[in-house]
């Protein structure tokens, strides 16, 4: 079975992703993650982010491996150093590019038909990369809740952060996601939207698991 998770930053979809895959047994990819590593690298290598060739060039010979929560680049577990805004950003333009999506939904079909029972999370997870899940979730919450859960996520991680920086920084991802050419950030009608504003961690997973016994 596959259930595909998406959403913008901040909806929860990564939290209940994890949650749920741990809870039924299944396999989580976090393919928002694949993009961040990639985005780590043509950092590191002062890649011209307007050139989609130097990117690919960059790409086809780079190596991104999931293993249950961790994340490993070219054998490095970059998980924590992936998950900076700066690299959120860079992510976010890279994706706007057809050939690297092409790139990473064929690495991540490939851990999908590897594990076969899977929880995949993303933006393009059910629409792009599973069009035929089994379920398929959009997760959404109001900018405001969405940038204090960032908020919080990063000070726990140490980092000293401005709330109205980081919502202005969710806000300008939003219009990227939603308005990029290649696969926008969209649910189609075959998704199920859950608003998680209001709702707790718990809740939400309950109600999915309603829908997988359905």
């Amino acid at each position: 079975m596959i259930i595909a998770i998406d959403g913008p930053a901040g909806s929860g979809k990564s939290t209940i992703a994890k949650l749920l895959a741990k809870e039924l047994g299944y396999t989580y990819i976090d393919s928002g993650a694949m993009y961040r590593a990639a985005a780590l690298k043509l950092l590191r290598l002062n890649v011209n982010l307007e050139n989609e060739e130097e990117i690919m060039n960059v790409l086809e010979n780079t190596q991104i491996l999931l293993k249950d929560s961790q994340v490993f680049l070219d054998g490095e577990d970059v998980s924590e150093i992936i998950r900076t805004e700066e690299i959120g950003n860079v992510a976010s333009i890279i994706a706007r590019y057809p050939k690297v999506r092409k790139w990473m939904v064929s690495k991540q079909r490939e851990l999908g038909e590897i594990a076969k029972n899977v929880v995949i999370e993303g933006r393009d997870a059910g629409s792009r990369i599973f069009p035929d899940a089994d379920l398929k979730i959009f997760m959404t919450a109001s900018p405001e809740i969405r940038a204090q859960r960032r908020v919080q996520q990063l000070k726990e991680k140490g980092f000293v952060v401005d709330y109205n920086h980081i919502l202005q920084k969710i806000l300008e991802r939003d219009k990227l996601d939603y308005e990029r050419k290649e696969s926008p950030l969209r649910p189609t009608e075959d998704y199920i939207i859950i608003d998680t504003t209001d709702k707790s961690i718990e809740e939400v997973i309950d109600y999915i698991k309603s829908l997988i016994n359905k």
